[in-house]
C-alpha cells in the first residue's frame, strides 16, 4: 500500500516520481476476483522479473484499472481491518505494505505517461481521477478499525520485541494516520476528504495551464540570433519546420532549455527582452491559462487544511516529517546564505555593468542581460566561455562519464539494452545495471533526455519499482527525464556545462534508488529535504580531472579537453554563484513564506512582489520559479513548504565533498564506501541526521557550503 494518503504519501518521492513497489503478487483477500482482461492490471512480464509494457499503454484502458486497483486495495485493506486476530505487526503493519500493489503499479504508469507523453485525453483523465485516488487513500486513513490495530500496536511497541527498523516503520505509520486525519470526527474527516480532492483537481488544473504556455513560442529570423550558437540555431529551425513555419523561420518554444541559451548568447537585446518576458510570465497573462486563481485557492485549501489537523500553517504540517522539522530552522539557513549571496549579485552586476559601459552599450542591466554580459565577463575574467566548453560536452559521452563514475565508486555497471525492452518513446535508451563484483543484475536504467510537446519541463528521476526484501522486489527499474534540446539526426547533442550539472544531478538520484535496499517498501523512500542530498553531491564528479580528461572529448576531433580548459574550468567554479543562489533561495523563500501565513487569503502576484520587496531581491533578477509556474508548489503538495531542501540538502552535500577532499581523493574507496552504507543504501530505514553522523562523525558544518560557494564565512 502506498504509504498512507494521497496528499502525503507521495512526499518521499515527489521530486523525482513515484516509488513502485509492485511485482509481488496481490495479496489472497482479492484472490476470489477475477482480474480483467486489461495489461495495465496484469503482473509485469519479460525479463528483469517483469517492465511496464509501455508498448501497450492507451490511456482508454485507465479507468477500468483504476477502478478494478481501488476496488482491490479496498477489499485487502478491509481484510487487514477486520482480521478477527489480535493485531501483531506482520498482521497489521507488514500486511498493510504489502496491499495495494496492482494499484500503485497502475498509478505509475500514469504518472509517467503524464509527466511524458501528455495528451488532452491524459489531461483529462488526470482531472477526472486524481480526486477519486485521493478519496480512495482517505478512506484508508479515516478507516477506524484499521487505525485502531495501528493505535494498538504503537502503544503498546515497547512489548512487541521489535528490531529497530520495525520500530520506526510501526512509529511513521502511526505518526501518518495522525498526520492524515485519523484523529478527526466524521464530520471533519469528511471536510478534509473534500478538501484533499478539491486540491487533486486543482494540482491538475495547473499541470494543464502551465503545459499549455510552455508550449507556445516565439518566432525568431536569423539576424535577430545573431550571437546564438549554431547547434542551438538547428534545433530551433528543426522545431520551426516541425510547426511548418516559412523556410528561414526560427521556432524558440517557452521553455528553460530553449530560452536560457537564447538569453546567453543572443546579440539582440530586444529578442532577449522578448524571450525573457514571455518565460518569466508563463501563468501569469489573464488569459484562460492564467493560474493565479488556481494557486490561490490551493493557498487557502492548504491553510484551512492545516487548521483543520491541529497545525499553526501549512508548513508545520508539512514538515513534520523532515529534518528541519521547524519552518524557523529552514528560515535561520536560507537567510544565513541569502545576505551574502545578495552582496555577491551586486558585485557581479557591477561587473556587467562596467563591461557593458566600456563596450558602448548605453544600457543599465536588466534581467533579460544578466546572462548576456556574465557570459561576457566569464570570458574577461577567466577567459572562458559557455561556447569554448560545450564542444567538449557531447551529451552521449558525458552519459558514459557518469556510468563510469558510477562503477569507480559504487561498483555499478552500466550496458545498453535499447531495443530489449518496451519504451514509451522512440528516444527513450536502456541501459541493464549490474553490481560488477558479483555480476548480478540489480536494475535497468530507462534515460529520457530529450524535451518534445507533451512533456513537462525540467529534469527528474522516477522509479517504476524499488528495492524491497518484504516484497522481493529486487530489480530497480529507474529512470532519469531531461529537456534537452535534440539536435540533428546523426549529429552529437551538445550540452552546456548547466546541462551536464542537470545530467549529474538526476542521475544521483538513480544511483540512490538503485543502491537503496530495505526491507520494507515504505522506507524505501526519502525525507523531502534530504531526497536532493545525493543527487546534488553527484554533480561533484562532472568537473574531477578523471571524468574530464576521459569524457570531455571534442565532437570534431575527438580530443580530450586541454588541460589549459581544464584549469579555466576550475578556477572559475565559484563564478556566477551570487545570481544561482539568489535565482534559488528567491523562490524558496516566497514558498515558505507563502505556507507560513496561517490564514492562506493571498493574491499571487501581490505576495510575491511584497515578499521580494521584504527580503531585498536584487531587480536585475527574478525566482527562478516565479509564482505562476512553479510546479513544485502547485502541482502536488510534493515541494510545498519544501523548495528550501535544495539547501539543506546542499549543506550535506558540501560537507561530504569536503569529506572526500580530507581523504585526499574525490575517488577516495573509504569514503565512498561510507557514503553507500550509512546513506545511500539505507533509504529512510535509520533517522537521516544520525546516518549523516555515522557518516562524518558529526553533523554537516553550513560553512563547506559557505565557502564551496566562494562567500565569506563569517
Amino acid at each position: 500500500m502506498k504509504m498512507l494518503l494521497a496528499t502525503t504519501a507521495i512526499l518521499s518521492m515527489a521530486a523525482i516520481g513515484t516509488a513502485a513497489h509492485a511485482q509481488a503478487k496481490a495479496p489472497a483477500a482479492s484472490a476470489s476476483v477475477a482480474v480483467p482482461n486489461n495489461v495495465l492490471l496484469a503482473d509485469w512480464s519479460g525479463p528483469y522479473d517483469g517492465v511496464p509494457p509501455w508498448d501497450k499503454v492507451d490511456p482508454k484502458l485507465f479507468p477500468q484499472a483504476f477502478q478494478f486497483g481501488i476496488e482491490e486495495q479496498r477489499r485487502e485493506i478491509d481484510a487487514i481491518a477486520n482480521n478477527p486476530a489480535p493485531p501483531t505487526f506482520e498482521n497489521t503493519i507488514e500486511a498493510m505494505e504489502k496491499a495495494g500493489q496492482r494499484f500503485s503499479r497502475v498509478e505509475n504508469v500514469f504518472a509517467v505517461m503524464t509527466d511524458n507523453m501528455s495528451t488532452p485525453e491524459y489531461q483529462a483523465l488526470d482531472k477526472e481521477w486524481q480526486p477519486k485516488i485521493s478519496a480512495a487513500f482517505d478512506e484508508i486513513n479515516f478507516n477506524e478499525k484499521l487505525f485502531r490495530r495501528v493505535k494498538s500496536l504503537y502503544d503498546r511497541k515497547a512489548t512487541l520485541a521489535l528490531d529497530a527498523v520495525q520500530d520506526r516503520l510501526l512509529t511513521r505509520t502511526y505518526e501518518g494516520f495522525i498526520r492524515s486525519g485519523a484523529n478527526l470526527n466524521p464530520a471533519q474527516k469528511a471536510q478534509l476528504a473534500s478538501m484533499n480532492q478539491e486540491l487533486a483537481t486543482l494540482f491538475s488544473t495547473f499541470n494543464e495551464k502551465l503545459l499549455a504556455d510552455e508550449g507556445t513560442y516565439i518566432t525568431a529570423t536569423e539576424a535577430e540570433l545573431k550571437g546564438v550558437p549554431d547547434d542551438v540555431k538547428v534545433a530551433l529551425a528543426g522545431a520551426a519546420k516541425d510547426r511548418k513555419l516559412p523556410a528561414g523561420t526560427y521556432a524558440l518554444k517557452n521553455t528553460r532549455s530553449v530560452v536560457d541559451p537564447v538569453l546567453t548568447f543572443a546579440d539582440n537585446r530586444a529578442l532577449r527582452e522578448k524571450v525573457w518576458t514571455a518565460f518569466v510570465n508563463r501563468g501569469d497573462n489573464g488569459d484562460a491559462d492564467d493560474t493565479n486563481a488556481t494557486i490561490a485557492r490551493i493557498v487557502k485549501l492548504r491553510a484551512d487544511r492545516a487548521k483543520l489537523l491541529g497545525f499553526k500553517n501549512h508548513a508545520e504540517w508539512r514538515m513534520q516529517d523532515t529534518m528541519a522539522k521547524d519552518p524557523a530552522k529552514a528560515m535561520d539557513l536560507m537567510m544565513r546564505v541569502w545576505t551574502p549571496a545578495v552582496a555577491r549579485v551586486k558585485e557581479e552586476v557591477a561587473d556587467q555593468q562596467a563591461l557593458a559601459n566600456k563596450l558602448g552599450d548605453k544600457i543599465t542591466i536588466e534581467p533579460w542581460d544578466y546572462r548576456y554580459y556574465q557570459e561576457k565577463v566569464r570570458k574577461q575574467k577567466y577567459d572562458l566561455s559557455q561556447d569554448e566548453i560545450k564542444p567538449y560536452f557531447a551529451l552521449n559521452n558525458l552519459v558514459d562519464g557518469m556510468f563510469w563514475e558510477a562503477g569507480q565508486l559504487y561498483g555499478l555497471g552500466f550496458k545498453e539494452n535499447t531495443g530489449k525492452i518496451p519504451v514509451f518513446n522512440p528516444d527513450v535508451r536502456t541501459f541493464e545495471v549490474t553490481d560488477i563484483p558479483t555480476g548480478k543484475v540489480v536494475g535497468v536504467f530507462y534515460f529520457d533526455a530529450f524535451a518534445r510537446d507533451g512533456k513537462r519541463s525540467g529534469a527528474w528521476m522516477t522509479t517504476y519499482r524499488s528495492r524491497s526484501k518484504l516484497l522481493n522486489d529486487n530489480i530497480v527499474l529507474a529512470s532519469n527525464n531531461n529537456n534537452f534540446t535534440k539536435g540533428e539526426p546523426g549529429k552529437p547533442v551538445l550540452i552546456s556545462l548547466d546541462d551536464a550539472e542537470t545530467l549529474f544531478h538526476e542521475f544521483g538520484h538513480a544511483i540512490n534508488y538503485l543502491l537503496v535496499n530495505v526491507r520494507y517498501p515504505s522506507l524505501g523512500g526519502l525525507q523531502r529535504d534530504f531526497v536532493e542530498y545525493p543527487s546534488q553531491v553527484n554533480e561533484n564528479w562532472l568537473l574531477t580531472p578523471e571524468v574530464l580528461s576521459r569524457f570531455a572529448k571534442h565532437y570534431q576531433t575527438g580530443q580530450p579537453m586541454p588541460q589549459a580548459l581544464v584549469d579555466k574550468i576550475q578556477k572559475a567554479k565559484t563564478f556566477n554563484q551570487g545570481f544561482a543562489t539568489v535565482e534559488y533561495l528567491g523562490s524558496a523563500i516566497v514558498d515558505m513564506k507563502l505556507h507560513t501565513d496561517p490564514n492562506g487569503v493571498i493574491d499571487p502576484d501581490a505576495f510575491e512582489k511584497k515578499t521580494l520587496a521584504e527580503i531585498g531581491m536584487p531587480k536585475e533578477i527574478v525566482m527562478r520559479h516565479r509564482m505562476p509556474q512553479f510546479g513544485h508548489l502547485f502541482s502536488g503538495d510534493g515541494y510545498s513548504a519544501g523548495y528550501y531542501s535544495y539547501l539543506w540538502s546542499e549543506v550535506m552535500d558540501a560537507d561530504t565533498w569536503a569529506a572526500f577532499e580530507e581523504a585526499g581523493s574525490p575517488w577516495d574507496k573509504t569514503v565512498a564506501g561510507n557514503f553507500k552504507k550509512y546513506l545511500l543504501s539505507t533509504g529512510n530505514e535509520t533517522d537521516r541526521a544520525e546516518a549523516y553522523r555515522q557518516f562524518r562523525g558529526r553533523d554537516p558544518d553550513v560553512n563547506a557550503l559557505l565557502k564551496k560557494r566562494g562567500f565569506p564565512t563569517n
